[in-house]
């Protein structure tokens, strides 16, 4: 595995969950009762992932599938259990790309996701990677019905205010914005709105990386992960008032 030191000293990306993974059909819903207890995401997970990424290969995979299973799917599933009583059921992404209409056939994704849905397209999230683990939460995907509700309470002037003010304490916090973002206003909206950052996403969340610092191999990884789903509630709540809860 050489060159994984020198690969791990790269930022973690932010990475939301691909629109693909959104659908139902391309999702496992984990079972608690046969999950073991988690103790941590081993260092042969990230190094699963480093050598993915240099060989992205039906060939690679065949031959460390059952590194997968027990260093990186099984860690996933038991940390997710671990949440489900106080956050819902999550869903783990299935471990391969959908090529179809891509130029990059690469056959596997080069992380592992879990997203808790607390709506259509929005959530909280956590992820292993070549980077490490990151956590986030927020709104990934919005349908235009919904998209059209968010933008009218970010304008409206408590509401817009307040999910102002959620934003900038979860920052001041360490957590970093992400979401895609049109490059214009959007129709209808003036430029000189004074919200006009905000109501330029299509998609909002904020997220953090704890890259492969040693407490993620550790049991009390499920404690920081957690604490953070816990202090983005407030966003994901915020999120779920507007958006239709039967998609």
């Amino acid at each position: 595995m050489s060159g994984v030191s020198e690969r791990r000293r790269r930022p973690p990306s932010v990475t939301r969950p691909d629109r693909e993974t959104e659908h139902r059909s391309q999702e496992r819903r984990v079972i608690p009762d046969s999950i073991p207890e988690f103790d941590g995401f081993p260092v042969t997970a990230l190094d699963f992932y480093d050598d993915l990424e240099l060989d992205n290969t039906k060939t690679f995979w065949a031959a460390h599938k059952h590194v997968y299973d027990a260093a990186v799917r099984a860690p996933m599933e038991a940390l997710t259990a671990a949440l489900a009583d106080e956050f819902g059921q999550a869903k783990i992404f299935r471990p391969y790309r959908d090529v179809r209409f891509r130029k990059d056939k690469t056959p596997y994704k080069t992380h592992q996701g879990a997203v808790v849905h607390a709506g259509p397209g929005l959530g909280w999230y956590v992820q292993v990677s070549a980077p490490g683990v990151r956590v986030g939460a927020g709104l990934y995907h919005a349908d235009p019905p919904d998209l059209a509700r968010i933008r009218a309470a970010i304008d409206a002037e408590h509401s817009g205010r307040e999910l102002e003010r959620l934003l900038a304490r979860l920052q001041r916090r360490g957590f970093e914005r992400s979401g895609e973002q049109l490059k214009t206003s959007p129709r209808g909206w003036p430029a000189d709105h004074p919200r006009i950052a905000l109501l330029r996403h299509k998609s909002l969340a904020l997220g953090r990386s704890y890259g492969f610092e040693p407490v993620i191999h550790t049991a009390e990884l499920l404690d920081l992960v957690r604490a953070d789903w816990r202090r983005l509630r407030p966003l994901v709540d915020w999120f779920a008032e507007r958006v239709d809860p039967l998609g």
